[in-house]
């Protein structure tokens, strides 16, 4: 059994993650200060303690554990941040997650970040945290992993790094990527973004340059209603009945019947938060990075409405409703701070026995 304490913990996306790999965990505390956050990482894992702000932490105090997880604020390495790095008090957290791994020296450690924590400062932000991770004792591996990869239709870079403690085991986690192959090849397929549309569209997603002029829902179709060619088990309704498919190969009913294009959309305003520059995607094309700033969406043929919340769940990996109770401002706020639990999972799959 690997004892887990998370920091920055967020809604539980290390936790859910863990999980998935079906390896044996306990969680054993976490550390949080977002009211929301906290609101539903207890009522997805009732009874674990928070220890409050990591600043805080009396490190003397914390159970004994066997694996640190944690997404140190990523706002100081992040363009929309402006990069402050550890001018940044967000920036120096990294310090608290280093002096608790000094003192409980857990065997492992698992750490996400933005992928502008490479590049900042030239390089030497991310060398000083490679430094004192070894410093204190600990043979790290990192790697740039997209959420792509893994199961969601979302384009999301991010770098994470493993440690392992000197002297204990030491089993190689990367390359995870194109370069190697897993163990669930679904995993590594690029889905698309009409895989994941919600079944529950109401008034409020329909904003943008266009209101929907139907409610187009999303549901599972009967696989065995549908042609081999279709990549997706899924169908698009609207309120006249059976559309047209989200996505057909060539022939079958995709042939007969046409196709809708799925586009990712980026809200109209924030020209200069643009993800490099643009504010559409092409048909199939991945979503966006969500963040917990940008309002997000998808465009079906010429009309735009917003991402629901439990598409963003969808995108990152978490069932549906797992943010439920919360408001939708919350909800988005929370899931584009998260990490993709689907890379959490292949990574624990690695490094746990």
């Amino acid at each position: 059994m690997t004892k887990v304490f998370s920091m920055f913990s967020g809604i539980g996306g290390f936790e859910m993650g863990l999980l998935m790999s079906k390896k044996e965990v306990q969680f054993v505390g976490y550390s949080e200060i977002d009211k929301y956050a906290i609101e539903v990482f207890e009522k997805q894992f009732k009874g674990t303690k928070n220890y409050g702000n990591a600043t805080d932490i009396d490190e003397t105090k914390l159970p004994n554990f066997d694996l640190l997880v944690g997404g140190f604020p990523c706002q100081a390495f992040s363009v929309a941040g402006k990069l402050r790095g550890f001018d940044d008090t967000r920036g120096t957290l990294f310090f608290d997650v280093a002096r608790i791994l000094k003192h409980k020296k857990p065997k492992h450690f698992i750490l996400e970040n933005v992928r502008g924590l490479l590049s900042h400062d030239s390089g030497r932000t991310f060398q000083t945290i490679l430094k004192v991770l070894t410093d204190i004792g600990y043979m790290v591996q990192w790697e740039v992993c997209n959420s792509k990869n893994y199961g969601v239709p979302q384009n999301r870079e991010r770098v994470y790094i493993v440690g392992h403690l000197r002297g204990s085991s030491r089993p190689e986690i990367f390359p995870i990527g194109e370069s190697q192959k897993v163990s669930d090849k679904s995993r590594k397929k690029e889905r698309k973004i009409g895989s994941e549309l919600s079944s529950a569209i109401t008034s409020n997603y329909k904003r943008g340059v266009h209101a929907m002029s139907e409610s187009y829902i999303v549901e599972k179709a009967n696989l065995k209603e549908l042609t081999k060619n279709m990549s997706m088990g899924y169908r698009v309704y609207d309120s006249s009945g059976v559309s047209t498919t989200l996505r057909a190969l060539g022939g079958g009913l995709g042939a007969k019947t046409g196709l809708y294009q799925v586009k990712a959309c980026l809200t109209p305003d924030r020209k200069e938060k643009r993800q490099n520059g643009r504010r559409f995607k092409d048909n199939e094309e991945p979503m966006f990075t969500l963040t917990g700033q940008d309002k997000h969406g998808v465009m079906i043929n010429s009309q735009i409405r917003r991402l629901t919340p439990t598409e963003c769940e969808r995108l990152q990996g978490f069932p549906d409703g797992w943010t439920d109770g919360i408001s939708d401002t919350q909800r988005y706020k929370c899931l584009g701070n998260a990490v993709t639990t689907n890379v959490v999972c292949e990574i624990a799959k690695r490094l746990l026995k």
